[in-house]
């Protein structure tokens, strides 16, 4: 089984073939590379587990009809050669000849450009997933929620782990400025909270305060918004 990875990049640039078939002069799995397309729409409404089986068969299609375009190819070219000696003879092919490299010519371009929309929709589905990690990054911080970290295959969570690394390193430069914090210019930097899990005793950036469940407390919107990404705590605004 193939399992959603960043690698697969390389392969999905350079190799990756819808399926075709010539003889019948239907194309048939589009709908695959178009379906993760569809589950990036979905994700925009909440967060989807990795199409891991619906990625693999697009790439079995692919390399499926790379050899059909091979054979294709192949057909096209030996017809060619037999056109070259024709015309040397003063001859030239008959029509049912004629038929089938025009077939097989068209057959070649239908491969062609099914490849680059396949490629597309691999990439675009690779991209959109990429880009939910990183900004996961900036919203809930480096640790992922255990509802989360379920959805996502485990080069997905070596991914996160790596540009939380690449983003803290950045960030520790900067003499420790948490760049996650205040995303929005906030209008008080105090926010009443509502405890929603037994976090307990934590030292907070001005004084230490036990957290219990239920509780409701006025901290420092720097101390606040990482529990709150992970929800662990809930804003009252009203």
């Amino acid at each position: 089984m193939v399992f959603f990875a960043f690698e697969t990049l390389k392969f999905a640039s350079g190799c990756c073939l819808v399926a075709f078939s010539f003889r019948s002069s239907i194309i048939i799995g589009t709908s695959e590379g178009f379906k993760l397309i569809g589950f990036c729409h979905f994700c925009l409404h909440g967060f989807y587990g990795p199409q891991s089986d619906l990625f693999a068969q697009v790439i079995e299609e692919c390399n499926s009809h790379i050899l059909h375009l091979g054979s294709l190819i192949r057909k096209s070219e030996e017809l060619k050669k037999t056109e070259e000696l024709r015309k040397t003879n003063n001859q030239e092919l008959d029509e049912t000849e004629k038929k089938e490299l025009r077939a097989y010519s068209s057959g070649a371009l239908v491969h062609h450009f099914s490849l680059l929309r396949n490629k597309r929709c691999l990439m675009a589905y690779v991209y959109h997933r990429a880009e939910i990690i990183r900004n996961l990054v900036w919203t809930i911080g480096r640790v992922l929620p255990e509802e989360i970290e379920e959805k996502i295959s485990s080069a997905e969570k070596d991914y996160f782990k790596k540009h939380a690394a690449t983003l803290q390193s950045y960030m520790s430069e900067l003499d420790d400025l948490d760049l996650a914090v205040d995303m929005v210019p906030p209008k008080d930097p105090y926010i009443k909270v509502r405890v929603l899990e037994d976090i307990g005793n934590v030292v907070l950036s001005d004084h230490s305060a036990n957290l219990a469940r239920h509780a409701i407390v006025f901290l420092r919107r720097t101390d606040a918004e990482l529990y709150i990404a992970q929800g662990s705590m809930e804003e009252i605004t009203s």
